[in-house]
Parts: structure tokens; sequence; C-alpha cells
């Protein structure tokens, strides 16, 4: 007998996946924090793509000075210095945000409407700062929308980041909903990974620097959200009926 998943929650990962925050803003943002720090470390878009392999800000600084300046790891107070210099990124990263400089991708304003008039809950699961998570919610979609979200899973909430589950766990417990009552939408393979390991059906939008990345296990791959006026491209999975995804096709999708 074939059981039924009415589709009951939409969790959201947030770099790369609501906007393209990654090229144009955490990166941005580290260099102006270093330049701050009087240090004349540059992460250009190819370096910054393969520190993207850590997950978490403070990790990324943390594996940038292993492997390129090591003898910095004799600090005395390291970690306290990587906070830090972790912290005044974050705020070059706000004023950017500010600024309107980072976009929502396509679909995602949309879908996040629909969602809410359709009843069913949105949460956030993402390793990015709960302060980086509420500067972009408020510079894209205004200052209420904070509220709209029955659950943000955001930065050290949990010990383990993506790809451990540890984030999707926690959002579902918050929730009070199995992994089958649930979609997450990502745009990495470290995000894909943390969700399949939640057994949480997944769809993946790819963003600048995750295209080429191994999304095995992703229910589709898609290049984004889609518009009806703008629709998306399908990378892998079974074709749609449709070219932008709505809440009837994420419904679909689970079964």
């Amino acid at each position: 007998m074939n059981t039924y998943n009415k589709l009951e929650a939409v969790l959201f990962d947030v770099d790369g996946t609501l906007a393209d925050t990654e090229q144009d803003g955490h990166r941005l943002a580290f260099n102006a924090a270093f330049k701050h720090f009087n240090l004349d470390w540059h992460w250009d878009i190819d370096l910054y793509g393969e520190l993207l392999q850590v997950t978490g800000g403070k990790e990324r600084i943390r594996h940038y000075l292993e492997r390129y300046m090591p003898a910095a790891l004799n600090k005395s107070d390291l970690s306290d210095w990587i906070a830090s210099l972790h912290k005044t990124k974050t705020k070059y990263f706000e004023s950017l945000m500010e600024q309107g400089r980072i976009p929502l991708r396509p679909g995602i304003a949309r879908l996040i409407h629909e969602l809410r008039q359709e009843k069913i809950k949105i949460a956030i699961a993402t390793t990015t700062t709960m302060e980086n998570v509420t500067a972009l919610l408020k510079s894209t979609l205004g200052e209420e929308s904070i509220g709209w979200f029955d659950v943000i899973g955001a930065g050290d909430i949990v010990p383990l980041k993506k790809p451990a589950p540890d984030i999707y766990y926690w959002v579902l417990n918050q929730l009070q909903l199995t992994a089958q009552q649930c979609i997450a939408i990502e745009d990495s393979e470290n995000g894909l990974k943390s969700a399949l390991t939640a057994d949480i059906p997944t769809l993946i939008t790819v963003s600048g620097y995750t295209r080429s990345q191994d999304f095995s296990g992703a229910m589709a791959v898609l290049s984004d959200l889609g518009e009806p006026s703008q629709p998306f491209t399908q990378i892998r999975g079974i074709p749609f009926d449709k070219q932008w995804i709505d809440y009837k096709l994420l419904n679909n999708l689970i079964n």
C-alpha cells in the first residue's frame, strides 16, 4: 500500500540557496576584514571556491592558516583572534546587505509567499551566523520577514556543521515533524549530504560555486527555482510539467 505524505514544511539553506551570497558577499567581506586587521591576505574567486569545501567561516579561516599560513597557528590566543576576525567580517557582510547589494535568487520570494498562503511551515537550516541570516532576510524581504519562519537553525547552535546532519535534526526536532513530511532546498554537495543523512528529500538549485559538485541522491537538480516569466533549467531528475517550483510541485516531489 502506498502511503501519501503531505508536505508540511520546506527547509531552506541560506548561502547560495536563498541568495548567491558567497562570491560577491562573504568573499568581499572576508577581504575587507583582512584589510581591517592589516593582513596582506586576499581571497580571489578561485581560492574562495576551494575554501568553500570547508563549511563555517571560522573553520574556513583556520583551514586557510593551516594550509597557507602555518606560522600564524602559533598565536597564543588563536581561537579568540579567529573569532574576532570573523566578527569583523560579519559586520562588513551586514553592511553589504544593508546596501541591497545581494538580491534573492529567482523564485525564492515567490515561493516563500506562496508557502505562507498555503499555511506550510518554513524553516532555515544553515551553518552561517544568525546575524547573516537576519541581515539577508531584512534587506530582501523586509523587517517583518524574520517572523515568517517557524524555525531558524543557524551558526553554532549545533556542534557539527554540514555535511554533518546535526542542523537538520535540530530543525526537525523544533518543528516536531518527521523527515518525510519535509523537503530541503540546498545548493551544495555538503548541504545535500547533511539533509540526506537526516533522511530529508532534497532539491538542489546550483549556485556559481557548486555547479560541478556531486548531487547523487537529490530529487532533482535545477538552475534555480524559476519564475513563470523566467523558467528554470533542469540539470538532473525526472522532467517536471512546469518550469517553476511551487507548493504543488514540491508536494508531488516527496511522493
